[in-house]
């Protein structure tokens, strides 16, 4: 029986009950007899009913963490004995993988795919890894846990070359990238241990969901985080004409500036004026120092500096340099920041919570969301 299922009915939880409950909807959506869930709902139903923390929105390798676990949560289609589903993807990194054919590019893709794990782990504070996986087929749902590790780059195999991509497996899991997508892809197997859950979707859904609305006088509505106001987003970076670098004597890379003797440890994260124009009064005034939790549960002491209010700074100021440079972006004292770096770790930007009057959270945010966030 899947783990979480056993978890479920120990704890006598709801998991269960929420993916029936949603699934008996799917013809909100479809007219098929195959259950439909959409990711980011499986995602939020695991979340609830195990208390998980929710990591889907940094984008990183896991969806949840429970208890020093990190969990990728997938759901797809099953008809057969499994599926071949995406596990990551390499956009930003695409041409750099286009140089590549063969056992070299599967070497390729196995790096940068175990730097993006333990990228997750270090961030997170977690310790093991797992998948969890909600199949659908035809009137039912399979629930099972399938193995989730780095690749075993020593035991790359059966390495089959196309156009298209490339297929490898490493001695415990079967890998392919379409090297148009920049995707790579893992295949699941469903074991004889997963949990089969009946489903009978509802022929009149919006009939229920009227029906609910009545009686109710009209759905509560839950407060939703209100962009530029409840939370913002910052680049880890700066654009000169069309290109994101960072710099190499300033933000991340403070300590290289020169004129006078510099700690390692001096750093900031930088806040374009563009985000005070979006966000004014996000930040509280300058010098004025106020909480920032990591993702891993410490509490930094934090502030505004520098002329326009450019800089978040942490005092000390080593202890951003601490979290971000040396346990986020395993950089060695003395080592440059770069793009680069941050593009074949998958993460450009930090999201930036209000989660008080002087206390914020803040977590990495994939590649790209500074841009989306000001456009």
């Amino acid at each position: 029986m899947s783990r979480f299922v056993e978890l479920d009915v120990k704890t006598g939880g709801q998991y269960v009950q929420l993916l029936q409950a949603v699934s008996q909807l799917s013809g909100l959506f479809s007219q098929s007899a195959v259950p439909y869930i959409n990711y980011r709902v499986a995602e939020n139903i695991f979340c609830r009913a195990f208390n998980a923390n929710n990591l889907s929105r940094s984008d990183t390798a896991f969806d949840a963490s429970l208890n020093k676990l990190g969990i990728g949560i997938k759901t797809f289609i099953i008809s057969g004995s499994g599926s071949v589903e995406k596990v990551a993807e390499f956009n930003q990194l695409s041409t750099e993988l286009a140089r590549y054919s063969g056992r070299e590019l599967a070497l390729k893709l196995a790096g940068y795919r175990n730097e993006r794990i333990e990228l997750a782990k270090r961030t997170y504070g977690i310790d093991d890894s797992q998948y969890h996986v909600i199949g659908r087929s035809d009137g039912r749902l399979i629930l099972f846990e399938d193995e989730y590790g780095s690749i075993d780059t020593e035991n790359i195999q059966s390495i089959k070359s196309s156009n298209a991509g490339i297929t490898f497996d490493d001695g415990k899991n079967h890998y392919g990238f379409n090297k148009s997508k920049s995707t790579l892809f893992k295949r699941f197997s469903v074991p004889d241990s997963a949990f089969l859950v009946d489903v009978e979707i509802l022929s009149d859904p919006f009939d229920i969901l009227l029906q609910m609305f009545n009686q109710q006088g009209g759905f509560r509505r839950d407060p939703m985080l209100t962009k530029g106001v409840d939370y913002v987003i910052l680049p880890l970076y700066s654009v000169r004409g069309k290109t994101r670098q960072v710099q190499e004597k300033s933000g991340l890379n403070q300590w290289n500036a020169g004129g006078r003797a510099r700690d390692y440890g001096e750093v900031y994260i930088p806040i374009p004026m563009q985000i005070h124009h979006l966000a004014p009064g996000f930040f509280p005034g300058r010098d004025v120092e106020f909480e920032l939790t990591v993702p891993t549960g410490e509490t930094l002491r934090a502030k505004v500096c520098q002329d326009n209010s450019k800089a978040l700074m942490t005092n000390p100021n080593k202890d951003l340099s601490q979290w971000l440079l040396r346990k986020v972006l395993k950089l060695k004292e003395g080592e440059l920041a770069t793009i680069e770096k941050l593009d074949k770790l998958g993460f450009d930007s930090v999201y930036v919570q209000k989660t008080g009057t002087r206390s914020y959270k803040i977590d990495i945010a994939k590649t790209g969301s500074y841009e989306e966030f000001v456009d």
